[in-house]
């Protein structure tokens, strides 16, 4: 998935962070609509997040508890708004001890990515198609 030259996506502080899941596929939105439903969508969820907005780069990331850092990137595509999202290990203590962690959360990629799928159906909401299966890659 490309980085695009967002600094958010090297470090968290001054530790690097690495991807644990990535996904990305297309809406038939414009970027600016699928932005703002995104993340009303992101923000929205009650839970108490840090959370980075960057409308012009199209950037936006949710981060909370020990390690979970959501980050997701809308940007045009000519076959509307292609959305990536990226979850990353944030943590600053114990950073060793997310992936062993989540190893025992048997299917973390799987449900990251069923739930991606998900998101994308929703963004293409109203007005919009369904996400062009095609297109959507998870990794």
């Amino acid at each position: 998935m490309a980085d695009h030259g967002v600094p958010e996506h090297a470090r968290v502080g001054s530790a690097l962070v690495k991807a644990l899941a990535e996904a990305s596929g297309v809406v038939s939105r414009p970027p600016g609509e699928v932005f703002e439903a995104l993340r009303i969508r992101v923000t929205g969820g009650g839970y108490p997040m840090k959370t980075e907005v960057d409308r012009e780069r199209g950037f936006l990331a949710v981060q909370g508890g020990w390690w979970y850092r959501g980050e997701y990137r809308v940007t045009a595509d000519p076959a509307g708004a292609r959305v990536e999202h990226r979850v990353v290990n944030a943590a600053t203590r114990g950073r060793w001890g997310v992936p062993l962690a989540n190893r025992f959360f048997v299917g973390f990629r799987a449900r990251t990515a069923a739930a991606f799928v998900r998101l994308l159906e929703e963004l293409g909401g109203p007005g919009g198609r369904a996400p062009d299966s095609g297109r959507t890659v998870v990794r």
